[in-house]
């Protein structure tokens, strides 16, 4: 059966945020050291990478594994409460006026800290950016994201733009740009509005990740298409990740600033350019494409990566739990994040999905006004 809007957003957000906690324990590590540390692949929800995670460097003090999600999924339900908020479209300003007083203001519990505290308190600094340009500079919240770092900042909570605009991926790639600038410029904000856009074209009836990914390529610009075909070219001969992990590095590398080792960044790295693009998303899709859009696949591949793969199984697991709805995702890792994280991963999807058919409406009543409005137009001419 075709999956309900109100499944597909489940799926997505579900989804989103199971790959990220599968992802978290092992973010920042190359594969061979995944395995090394593993001893192989992973296959599941595993535990922190330093038993001594309170004090061991340099992810101190967070606890990443055991289920726990991290500053993916805590921004992407911040961006869902500023939807439930505003119950319309969103642009910069609602980044200014309400996801940054979330995020100073109300403390929630943070699963990878261990208790509550403030969404400020946990989130990276690129991040915190927004709050330091809108709260204390009073930046124009359209501009504010130029001169942070360009990464998947934007990009990595952009999903609930694509479930408010499902089934139309333009609507949701001019969003989430709209969205975005008040975070990021550049190609980090370019991935945003292509993730997105990737969201809501999973959830047109009948959509397949071939079509998710030419519905990228066909909104994407500059570096970003560029990494995304070179992605897709490679993915096109793997259907196992294991043999596909080496190939799609080397074919994000030309366009990855950040160079071979994630943890000692080039000096070039993440600054603005047409030429680079964000290495999660074209991975997120090339492991789609590997996994024929299996859920389980992708996000394995995602996470077996390395790198920054708790962002790339977020974006893996957002599409393909949109694409085939909550069931794709295996019941016992949905459990044990939830219990894990303290999260209630339902609430949000069924709220959003709830928004979207508002802003649906709205979207309806606003067109006929202007058919009417150029009816009128054309008539009198």
């Amino acid at each position: 059966m075709t999956p309900t809007l109100e499944d597909r957003a489940a799926g997505c957000l579900v989804g989103a945020a199971v790959g990220d906690a599968l992802g978290g324990p092992v973010e920042g590590w190359s594969p061979d050291r995944i395995v090394e540390r593993h001893g192989g692949r992973i296959h599941g929800i595993v535990g922190p990478w330093y038993e001594d995670w309170r004090t061991a460097r340099p992810i101190a003090p967070y606890h990443k594994g055991d289920g726990h999600v991290t500053d993916d999924t805590l921004m992407t339900h911040a961006l869902v409460r500023v939807y439930e908020t505003v119950r319309d479209h969103l642009d910069a300003y609602a980044v200014a006026d309400h996801l940054v007083p979330d995020l100073m203001s109300t403390p929630r519990w943070i699963p990878e800290l261990e208790t509550e505290a403030l969404p400020l308190q946990r989130i990276f600094l690129a991040e915190k950016w927004i709050v330091a340009r809108l709260h204390y500079g009073h930046v124009d919240p359209r501009e504010a994201g130029a001169g942070n770092i360009v990464n998947c900042g934007a990009a990595m909570y952009a999903a609930p733009v694509g479930i408010v605009n499902a089934g139309n991926p333009a609507g949701a790639y001019a969003e989430a740009l709209d969205i975005a600038g008040a975070h990021q410029s550049s190609y980090g904000r370019e991935a945003a509005g292509v993730f997105a856009a990737a969201v809501a074209a999973a959830c047109a009836p009948g959509a397949s990740v071939g079509s998710v990914v030419d519905t990228a390529l066909s909104l994407a610009k500059d570096g970003t298409r560029a990494a995304i075909e070179a992605v897709v070219e490679v993915a096109a001969g793997h259907r196992d990740f294991e043999s596909a992990l080496v190939p799609l590095r080397a074919a994000v590398a030309p366009y990855d600033s950040v160079g071979p080792d994630y943890r000692a960044p080039s000096l070039g790295a993440r600054r603005p350019s047409r030429l680079h693009s964000i290495e999660e998303l074209p991975i997120a899709l090339g492991m789609l494409l590997v996994a024929g859009g299996d859920y389980a696949s992708s996000v394995l591949g995602a996470v077996n990566y390395g790198r920054d793969c708790d962002s790339i199984a977020t974006m893996a697991g957002a599409i393909a739990g949109a694409l085939a709805g909550e069931s794709a995702i295996p019941p016992a890792w949905s459990k044990q994040v939830a219990e894990a994280s303290r999260l209630d991963l339902q609430a949000p999807a069924a709220a959003l999905a709830a928004v979207a058919r508002e802003v649906f409406a709205r979207d309806v009543s606003r067109r006929r006004a202007h058919e009417a409005a150029f009816a009128a137009l054309a008539g009198a001419s």
